[in-house]
């Protein structure tokens, strides 16, 4: 059975603080994969948006070679990232996002095998990858999360207690308030 709905509190979708709409959907995913459910079975735009989440407070934190080396740098996640950033309309975001690509792709296997096997920090293929260029880009990536999220067809709005209820009947199981 798959979760039809991408579900996330009334607060939150009230709430003038863009990340906290975000928030939600990733508290009810973790809930989720807290309680045994495989990402096969949540709706595929609240992974959508959890992923950009992902990916978006990795670059902030420490450029994109920190994402690179977070994520294990996979087909799949990559592929649903760029998915993601045609979903949320941001052309730009895509566009760095490929030409990172390319330095990742232009690195010899040793390259970024040392790279990934490393505790993450300064080094040679860090600088290769990292530029400013993901900051001057004028999208608003989070604001676009929550866009997306807030006009999903597929949102579903609940109180804090109505979602375990729906949660309940999904898992089939009590949850832990």
């Amino acid at each position: 059975m798959k979760l039809d709905k991408i579900i996330v509190s009334e607060n939150s979708f009230k709430s003038t603080e863009t990340q906290d709409i975000i928030n939600s959907n990733i508290a009810v995913i973790n809930l989720l994969r807290e309680e045994g459910v495989k990402d096969e079975n949540i709706h595929e735009d609240a992974l959508t948006s959890y992923y950009l989440d992902y990916y978006t407070t990795h670059v902030n934190s420490d450029g994109f070679a920190k994402f690179v080396h977070a994520s294990g740098w996979t087909d799949e996640l990559n592929t649903l990232l760029e998915k993601a950033f045609e979903k949320v309309g941001s052309q730009e975001h895509l566009d760095y996002f490929l030409a990172q690509t390319e330095k990742i792709d232009a690195l010899t296997r040793k390259e970024f095998d040392g790279f990934m096997e490393q505790e993450f920090g300064k080094s040679p293929v860090k600088e290769r990858i990292d530029d400013d260029t993901y900051f001057e880009i004028p999208e608003a990536l989070v604001k676009l999360n929550a866009d997306f999220l807030r006009n999903h067809p597929d949102l579903k709005v609940l109180s804090i207690d109505d979602m375990y209820t729906e949660l309940e009947k999904f898992t089939g199981k009590k949850l832990e308030r």
